[in-house]
Protein backbone atom coordinates (compact mmCIF):
# COMPACT_ATOMS: atom_id res chain seq x y z
CA UNK A 1 0.00 0.00 0.00
CA UNK A 2 1.29 3.19 -0.88
CA UNK A 3 1.88 5.74 1.87
CA UNK A 4 -0.10 9.51 1.29
CA UNK A 5 3.19 11.97 0.54
CA UNK A 6 2.72 13.67 3.89
CA UNK A 7 3.04 10.49 5.82
CA UNK A 8 5.97 9.22 3.48
CA UNK A 9 7.72 12.47 4.26
CA UNK A 10 7.44 12.36 8.39
CA UNK A 11 8.51 8.91 8.49
CA UNK A 12 12.12 10.08 6.34
CA UNK A 13 12.56 12.61 8.33
CA UNK A 14 11.34 11.13 11.63
CA UNK A 15 14.31 8.31 10.49
CA UNK A 16 17.09 10.76 9.29
CA UNK A 17 16.48 12.39 12.82
CA UNK A 18 17.35 9.24 15.08
CA UNK A 19 20.67 9.07 14.89
CA UNK A 20 21.13 12.73 15.95
CA UNK A 21 18.70 12.24 18.91
CA UNK A 22 20.24 8.86 19.94
CA UNK A 23 24.01 10.33 19.85
CA UNK A 24 22.02 13.49 22.27
CA UNK A 25 20.08 10.65 24.42
CA UNK A 26 23.52 9.16 24.79
CA UNK A 27 25.47 12.00 25.86
CA UNK A 28 22.63 13.07 28.07
CA UNK A 29 23.20 10.14 29.89
CA UNK A 30 26.74 10.57 30.09
CA UNK A 31 29.05 8.67 31.70
CA UNK A 32 27.50 5.55 32.03
CA UNK A 33 30.38 3.71 32.98
CA UNK A 34 34.20 4.62 34.71
CA UNK A 35 36.19 6.81 32.77
CA UNK A 36 40.19 6.62 32.41
CA UNK A 37 41.90 9.81 32.12
CA UNK A 38 45.44 8.59 30.62
CA UNK A 39 48.78 10.44 32.29
CA UNK A 40 52.13 10.33 30.54
CA UNK A 41 53.91 10.87 33.43
CA UNK A 42 54.76 8.79 36.56
CA UNK A 43 52.22 8.91 39.53
CA UNK A 44 53.30 11.76 42.49
CA UNK A 45 54.36 14.09 39.39
CA UNK A 46 52.75 17.17 39.10
CA UNK A 47 50.80 16.35 36.15
CA UNK A 48 49.63 13.11 38.09
CA UNK A 49 48.84 14.99 40.86
CA UNK A 50 46.08 17.62 38.87
CA UNK A 51 45.00 14.65 37.06
CA UNK A 52 44.34 12.79 40.45
CA UNK A 53 42.24 15.90 42.11
CA UNK A 54 40.18 16.81 39.22
CA UNK A 55 39.02 13.22 38.39
CA UNK A 56 38.19 12.66 42.31
CA UNK A 57 35.77 15.86 41.71
CA UNK A 58 34.57 14.32 38.58
CA UNK A 59 33.86 11.00 40.08
CA UNK A 60 31.78 13.06 42.96
CA UNK A 61 30.17 15.33 40.48
CA UNK A 62 29.00 12.79 37.92
CA UNK A 63 28.36 9.61 40.14
CA UNK A 64 30.82 7.36 37.81
CA UNK A 65 34.76 6.70 38.86
CA UNK A 66 36.82 8.68 36.40
CA UNK A 67 40.12 6.65 36.97
CA UNK A 68 43.94 7.69 36.69
CA UNK A 69 46.30 5.55 34.63
CA UNK A 70 49.81 6.45 34.19
CA UNK A 71 51.14 5.60 30.90
CA UNK A 72 54.57 6.87 30.78
CA UNK A 73 57.41 7.01 27.97
CA UNK A 74 58.95 9.75 25.23
CA UNK A 75 57.87 12.67 27.13
CA UNK A 76 54.30 12.13 27.29
CA UNK A 77 53.71 11.25 23.69
CA UNK A 78 52.72 7.50 24.56
CA UNK A 79 49.85 8.81 26.18
CA UNK A 80 49.11 11.04 23.74
CA UNK A 81 49.02 8.45 20.70
CA UNK A 82 47.04 5.65 22.69
CA UNK A 83 44.46 8.89 23.01
CA UNK A 84 44.45 10.00 20.02
CA UNK A 85 43.73 5.79 18.56
CA UNK A 86 40.93 5.64 21.42
CA UNK A 87 37.61 5.17 20.79
CA UNK A 88 35.87 8.29 20.61
CA UNK A 89 33.40 8.13 23.08
CA UNK A 90 33.88 10.07 26.22
CA UNK A 91 35.56 7.28 27.89
CA UNK A 92 39.17 7.80 27.87
CA UNK A 93 40.62 11.62 27.72
CA UNK A 94 43.91 12.65 28.54
CA UNK A 95 45.70 14.92 30.82
CA UNK A 96 47.69 17.56 27.73
CA UNK A 97 50.23 20.38 28.81
CA UNK A 98 52.84 22.71 27.49
CA UNK A 99 55.25 19.84 27.06
CA UNK A 100 52.93 18.51 24.42
CA UNK A 101 52.55 22.09 23.21
CA UNK A 102 56.62 22.23 22.68
CA UNK A 103 57.10 17.94 21.75
CA UNK A 104 54.35 18.95 18.76
CA UNK A 105 57.02 20.56 16.83
CA UNK A 106 60.05 19.47 18.39
CA UNK A 107 59.54 15.59 17.53
CA UNK A 108 59.56 15.22 13.75
CA UNK A 109 58.45 11.26 13.54
CA UNK A 110 55.49 11.44 15.98
CA UNK A 111 52.00 9.15 14.70
CA UNK A 112 49.83 11.29 15.76
CA UNK A 113 49.21 14.92 15.08
CA UNK A 114 48.61 16.91 19.33
CA UNK A 115 46.13 19.66 17.29
CA UNK A 116 44.14 17.59 14.72
CA UNK A 117 43.97 14.10 16.70
CA UNK A 118 43.70 15.50 20.07
CA UNK A 119 40.25 17.57 21.03
CA UNK A 120 40.75 20.24 23.53
CA UNK A 121 38.12 19.66 26.67
CA UNK A 122 38.95 22.10 29.50
CA UNK A 123 42.32 24.19 30.78
CA UNK A 124 43.14 23.78 34.13
CA UNK A 125 45.25 26.39 34.79
CA UNK A 126 47.19 28.53 32.69
CA UNK A 127 50.64 30.88 33.30
CA UNK A 128 52.47 28.71 35.79
CA UNK A 129 55.79 30.45 36.36
CA UNK A 130 59.65 29.09 36.62
CA UNK A 131 62.16 31.28 38.02
CA UNK A 132 65.63 32.32 37.02
CA UNK A 133 67.60 31.08 39.81
CA UNK A 134 71.41 31.44 40.23
CA UNK A 135 73.82 30.16 43.14
CA UNK A 136 74.21 33.36 45.89
CA UNK A 137 77.59 33.36 44.63
CA UNK A 138 77.33 34.37 41.18
CA UNK A 139 77.75 38.31 40.98
CA UNK A 140 74.78 38.91 39.39
CA UNK A 141 71.99 40.33 41.89
CA UNK A 142 69.59 41.69 39.52
CA UNK A 143 68.31 40.23 35.89
CA UNK A 144 69.38 43.50 34.34
CA UNK A 145 72.76 42.69 35.67
CA UNK A 146 72.54 38.75 34.91
CA UNK A 147 72.23 40.12 31.18
CA UNK A 148 75.13 42.71 31.26
CA UNK A 149 77.47 39.77 32.83
CA UNK A 150 76.16 37.46 29.98
CA UNK A 151 77.01 39.82 27.79
CA UNK A 152 79.87 40.96 28.31
CA UNK A 153 81.06 36.75 29.24
CA UNK A 154 79.95 35.29 26.06
CA UNK A 155 79.71 31.66 26.37
CA UNK A 156 80.91 31.67 29.95
CA UNK A 157 77.26 31.24 31.94
CA UNK A 158 75.79 27.60 32.16
CA UNK A 159 72.19 27.31 31.77
CA UNK A 160 71.59 24.01 33.31
CA UNK A 161 67.85 22.38 32.04
CA UNK A 162 66.42 18.91 32.24
CA UNK A 163 66.85 17.53 29.01
CA UNK A 164 67.33 19.12 25.46
CA UNK A 165 63.51 20.52 24.29
CA UNK A 166 62.30 20.37 28.54
CA UNK A 167 60.60 23.42 29.73
CA UNK A 168 63.46 24.86 31.41
CA UNK A 169 65.31 24.45 27.91
CA UNK A 170 62.72 26.18 26.07
CA UNK A 171 62.64 29.39 28.23
CA UNK A 172 66.66 29.56 28.48
CA UNK A 173 66.47 29.53 24.69
CA UNK A 174 63.77 32.04 24.30
CA UNK A 175 65.41 34.38 27.04
CA UNK A 176 68.65 33.87 25.27
CA UNK A 177 66.99 34.92 21.95
CA UNK A 178 65.10 37.65 23.12
CA UNK A 179 67.94 39.15 25.51
CA UNK A 180 70.66 38.91 23.19
CA UNK A 181 72.86 36.61 25.14
CA UNK A 182 74.79 33.85 24.92
CA UNK A 183 74.21 31.38 27.63
CA UNK A 184 76.05 27.52 27.57
CA UNK A 185 72.95 24.90 27.45
CA UNK A 186 73.84 21.70 30.18
CA UNK A 187 71.61 19.20 29.98
CA UNK A 188 70.50 16.86 32.75
CA UNK A 189 68.66 13.96 33.29
CA UNK A 190 66.08 15.95 35.13
CA UNK A 191 65.16 19.01 37.59
CA UNK A 192 66.47 17.52 40.70
CA UNK A 193 70.17 17.21 39.58
CA UNK A 194 69.67 20.38 38.03
CA UNK A 195 68.95 21.50 41.42
CA UNK A 196 72.15 19.59 43.18
CA UNK A 197 74.33 21.20 40.75
CA UNK A 198 73.39 24.54 40.71
CA UNK A 199 73.60 24.49 44.74
CA UNK A 200 76.85 23.43 44.31
CA UNK A 201 78.33 25.97 42.57
CA UNK A 202 78.79 23.64 39.08
CA UNK A 203 76.67 25.53 36.73
CA UNK A 204 75.38 29.22 37.29
CA UNK A 205 71.61 29.51 36.46
CA UNK A 206 68.69 27.11 35.58
CA UNK A 207 65.06 28.21 34.73
CA UNK A 208 63.01 25.99 37.60
CA UNK A 209 59.47 25.51 37.65
CA UNK A 210 58.71 27.60 40.57
CA UNK A 211 57.29 25.11 42.90
CA UNK A 212 61.05 23.39 42.84
CA UNK A 213 62.88 25.65 43.97
CA UNK A 214 60.93 28.52 45.91
CA UNK A 215 61.99 26.89 49.42
CA UNK A 216 65.43 26.86 48.03
CA UNK A 217 64.57 30.66 47.10
CA UNK A 218 63.15 31.54 50.49
CA UNK A 219 66.17 30.29 52.72
CA UNK A 220 68.48 32.01 50.92
CA UNK A 221 70.29 28.99 48.86
CA UNK A 222 69.50 30.35 45.74
CA UNK A 223 68.23 33.82 44.13
CA UNK A 224 66.08 34.43 42.37
CA UNK A 225 66.22 36.65 39.37
CA UNK A 226 63.06 36.91 37.51
CA UNK A 227 59.71 34.87 36.95
CA UNK A 228 59.13 33.58 33.51
CA UNK A 229 55.14 34.92 33.65
CA UNK A 230 54.21 37.74 32.12
CA UNK A 231 53.23 39.24 35.83
CA UNK A 232 54.85 38.36 38.47
CA UNK A 233 54.20 35.63 40.95
CA UNK A 234 52.24 36.11 43.92
CA UNK A 235 54.20 34.04 45.79
CA UNK A 236 57.45 35.72 45.05
CA UNK A 237 55.72 39.27 44.81
CA UNK A 238 59.08 41.24 45.37
CA UNK A 239 60.84 39.46 42.26
CA UNK A 240 60.39 40.68 39.00
CA UNK A 241 58.88 39.09 35.94
CA UNK A 242 61.51 38.64 32.82
CA UNK A 243 59.56 41.29 30.76
CA UNK A 244 60.24 43.71 32.75
CA UNK A 245 63.82 43.81 31.33
CA UNK A 246 63.22 41.86 28.44
CA UNK A 247 59.70 43.00 26.63
CA UNK A 248 57.62 40.57 25.44
CA UNK A 249 59.56 37.50 27.26
CA UNK A 250 56.87 35.15 28.73
CA UNK A 251 57.33 31.23 29.40
CA UNK A 252 54.99 29.64 31.34
CA UNK A 253 53.47 26.07 32.16
CA UNK A 254 49.76 25.02 31.48
CA UNK A 255 47.47 22.15 32.02
CA UNK A 256 44.48 20.56 30.59
CA UNK A 257 42.20 17.46 29.64
CA UNK A 258 41.88 16.47 25.76
CA UNK A 259 39.82 13.34 24.22
CA UNK A 260 40.40 11.74 21.00
CA UNK A 261 39.43 13.21 17.99
CA UNK A 262 35.36 13.07 17.13
CA UNK A 263 34.27 12.66 21.05
CA UNK A 264 31.33 13.75 20.75
CA UNK A 265 30.25 18.08 21.10
CA UNK A 266 27.77 17.11 23.75
CA UNK A 267 30.48 15.21 25.83
CA UNK A 268 32.89 17.32 25.98
CA UNK A 269 30.27 20.31 26.45
CA UNK A 270 29.32 18.43 29.61
CA UNK A 271 32.96 17.54 31.09
CA UNK A 272 33.97 21.24 29.96
CA UNK A 273 31.13 22.55 32.43
CA UNK A 274 31.41 20.22 34.89
CA UNK A 275 35.75 20.52 35.06
CA UNK A 276 35.06 24.34 35.14
CA UNK A 277 32.58 24.75 37.90
CA UNK A 278 35.07 22.36 39.58
CA UNK A 279 37.95 25.46 38.59
CA UNK A 280 35.17 28.30 40.49
CA UNK A 281 35.13 25.76 43.28
CA UNK A 282 36.52 27.80 47.00
CA UNK A 283 38.30 24.64 48.22
CA UNK A 284 39.36 23.70 45.00
CA UNK A 285 41.41 27.03 44.56
CA UNK A 286 42.89 26.76 47.56
CA UNK A 287 44.33 23.35 46.82
CA UNK A 288 45.57 24.65 43.39
CA UNK A 289 47.39 27.19 45.69
CA UNK A 290 48.95 24.93 47.84
CA UNK A 291 50.02 22.81 45.38
CA UNK A 292 52.39 25.32 44.34
CA UNK A 293 50.57 29.08 43.80
CA UNK A 294 48.13 27.67 40.62
CA UNK A 295 45.58 29.50 39.81
CA UNK A 296 42.77 28.28 38.04
CA UNK A 297 42.03 28.95 34.26
CA UNK A 298 38.42 28.26 32.97
CA UNK A 299 37.96 28.20 28.95
CA UNK A 300 35.74 26.86 26.48
CA UNK A 301 37.23 24.30 24.09
CA UNK A 302 37.22 26.83 21.46
CA UNK A 303 39.48 28.95 23.25
CA UNK A 304 41.76 26.21 24.51
CA UNK A 305 42.07 24.99 20.96
CA UNK A 306 43.15 28.40 19.76
CA UNK A 307 45.30 28.59 22.83
CA UNK A 308 47.15 25.87 22.17
CA UNK A 309 47.45 26.42 18.54
CA UNK A 310 49.18 29.83 19.65
CA UNK A 311 51.45 28.16 21.70
CA UNK A 312 52.98 25.48 19.79
CA UNK A 313 53.60 27.82 17.15
CA UNK A 314 55.43 29.84 19.39
CA UNK A 315 58.02 27.30 20.40
CA UNK A 316 58.12 25.58 16.92
CA UNK A 317 59.68 29.05 16.04
CA UNK A 318 61.68 28.68 19.21
CA UNK A 319 63.09 25.80 18.19
CA UNK A 320 63.61 26.56 14.53
CA UNK A 321 65.70 29.85 15.27
CA UNK A 322 67.98 27.68 17.45
CA UNK A 323 67.89 24.84 15.58
CA UNK A 324 66.72 22.41 18.33
CA UNK A 325 66.33 18.73 17.74
CA UNK A 326 65.99 15.84 19.56
CA UNK A 327 69.09 13.94 20.61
Amino acid sequence: MKLPRRQFLYLVTGAAALPAVSRFASAQAYPTRPVRIVVGFAAGGIVDVFARLIGQWLSERMGQQFVVENRTGAGSNLAIETVAKSQPDGYTLVMISSTNARNATFYKNLNFNFIADIAPVASLYRNSPSVVVVNPSFPAKTLAEFIAYARANPGKINMAHSGVGSGPHAAGELFKAMAGVDLVGVPYRGQPEVLTHLLGGQVQVTFDPLANSIEHVRAGRLRALAVTTAMRSPELPEVPAVGEFVPGYEASGWQGIGAPRDTPAEVIDILNKEINAGLADTKMKARFADLGGYTPFASSPAELRKFIADDVEKWAKVFRAASIKPE
